[in-house]
């Protein structure tokens, strides 16, 4: 990818490593994330105007703790420690760490210095965002302090001439009134990037690209339906157009006419080659009478890719194959040196009989909601590209128990008349996602002066900015009340109507 500025996220096993790419990506910079194993030799020759690096779980005067060689802080290039990483600069260069004598979690008010470049045009006193149980108890030697809450006496430390700055707090979470502003003071008035990175120029480059990658030859794209696959499948088909062949396995897990929608969409906007396998008796033959979640994620999973490869067999040869994988996939997946965290559906190993020339992912330097900022400058509907997070199994892991047609039948009604109402009252907008579950719980009720016996309905609904923690959503009363009624009155063999107000944690935005 052509960028001006690049800005590397150094990761420390922070949980917030993809928060702070994205709020430098938010400046229009582009930013990339490495593991910590990362060789200097890379970092050196990676071209960077600046590193950040992340927090992590582990105390620096630990052996057993990520370390890093001070080197890193020799090459010239302004560097930014953030909670764990301010420890780790202090620690390099010889400051000391310590035991802090009580623990500083949550909103802590801060008195920053005002000559600080990084504290530029921030008030001397604001509010930030603490997390630790260590603490910079004696800054380097050529550092000056220049923050300080009541409790932790080196909040921020920086020594200017050298480009170094360290922040205790975490400046990425939006709990941290002015952290942009620091960031942004980081970027453009420390590091002097021109902050010039936008979509435009990323879907002409990008095409330009691919095009020459792809020449004459065919292209094979899984089509999932989901925001990711769609974007990379627009792409594509503006690139080479008929060349594009995109498969698209419904196995009967989607949401209320979500397959049609889809066929509708690629069919009618773009210009390729689209194949729909509708399997879904053969999905739920393999799931008679499976109730555990991790062996219906197991199923599902097997049987798709086995649908999608069948397919491949005996259709295609040669050309390219193409994934709708994102950044945080290449990330999570263990990509490099990274650690695995999990193996994401669309990073899966090819079968060794079949043959392709190279696989393709346009964007796989993106994060979720630039994807979103291409999909809309692609034309792409706007329900597509802003649906909700949908578990890569479907509505197998929302039915909870063993999923069965009628089953699924029963969730999907449901699950249609939740976002019909939530459309029409304009709350969906206030939402990061919501959605119903089929519990598998019977209960009784009163229907027509009889006695039922029949479905729970359990309605889930959050607000987040970033999914790792979430609350329940304060929807209005009559808002449920509006939902429970046509719920019951319009879906066959529901008798009852629950809201969940679990936050996560506890508890997950998913039951399964």
């Amino acid at each position: 990818m052509a960028v001006s500025d690049r800005i590397l996220v150094l990761d420390f096993g922070g949980q917030y490593n993809q928060l702070i790419a994205r709020r430098v990506r938010d400046q229009h910079v582009y930013c990339e994330i490495l593991p910590w194993t990362t060789p200097l030799c890379d970092i050196r020759a990676g071209g960077y105007r600046g590193i950040i690096f992340t927090g992590g779980p582990n105390s620096v005067y630990l052996q057993e703790s990520p370390h890093y060689t001070a080197e890193i802080l020799e090459l010239g290039i302004p560097v930014l420690g953030i909670c764990y990483g301010a420890q780790l600069m202090a620690w390099m260069l010889g400051g000391a760490i310590e035991r802090a004598p009580g623990r500083e979690y949550g909103r802590v008010e801060m008195t920053a210095s005002p000559n600080s470049l990084l504290f530029s045009g921030l008030p001397e006193t604001s509010v930030c965002w603490m997390s630790h149980t260590d603490y910079i108890s004696r800054p380097p030697e050529g550092f000056a302090v220049s923050a300080r809450t009541a409790s932790c006496p080196c909040a921020a430390m920086e020594d200017a001439a050298r480009g170094l700055y360290a922040v205790q707090f975490h400046p990425e979470v939006t709990h941290s009134e002015f952290g942009m502003q620091i960031l942004h003071n980081f970027l453009f008035l420390i590091c002097g990037v021109k902050g010039d990175w936008v979509m435009d120029s990323f879907i002409d480059e990008t095409v330009a690209r691919l095009r020459e990658e792809i020449g004459a030859q065919g292209v094979v794209l899984g089509l999932s339906g989901g925001v990711d696959s769609s974007v990379a499948a627009a792409l594509l088909s503006r690139a080479v157009g008929k060349q594009l062949t995109c498969v698209f396995v419904d196995q009967g897990l989607m949401r209320k006419d979500e397959g049609d929608i889809v066929e509708h969409t690629f069919t009618r906007l773009f210009d390729m080659n689209f194949v729909r396998i509708n399997c879904q008796e053969k999905f739920l033959s393999h799931m008679k009478g499976v109730a555990d979640p991790e062996e219906k994620r197991r199923i599902i999973g097997t049987e798709f890719y086995k649908v999608f490869w069948d397919e491949i067999r005996a259709r295609y040869s040669g050309g390219f194959f193409a994934q709708g994988t994102i950044y945080p996939d290449r990330i999570e997946s263990g990509k490099g040196d990274a650690a695995t965290i999990k193996t994401h559906h669309n990073q899966v190993k090819m079968p060794e009989d079949i043959r392709f020339s190279g696989v393709i992912e346009p964007l796989k330097d993106l994060f979720k909601d630039e994807v979103r900022r291409v999909g809309e400058k692609l034309g792409l509907p706007r329900e597509l590209v802003w649906r909700q997070p949908f578990p890569g199994p479907g509505l197998g892991v929302r039915v909870i128990g063993e999923v069965t047609a009628e089953r699924v039948k029963i969730l999907q009604e449901a699950d249609w008349v939740l976002r019909d109402e939530m459309k029409k009252s304009g709350y969906e907008s206030q939402l990061a996602q919501f959605f119903a579950v089929l519990p598998g719980v019977k209960t009784v009720g009163v229907m027509g002066d009889a006695r039922t016996y029949d479905e729970l309905i359990a309605i889930r609904a959050v607000t987040t900015d970033d999914f790792m923690t979430a609350d329940w959503a304060k929807i209005p009363y009559d808002l449920l009340g509006r939902i429970s009624s046509r719920i019951i009155n319009e879906v066959d063999h529901v008798n009852r109507v629950v809201y969940d107000i679990t936050s996560k944690p506890p508890g997950t935005v998913e039951w399964e």
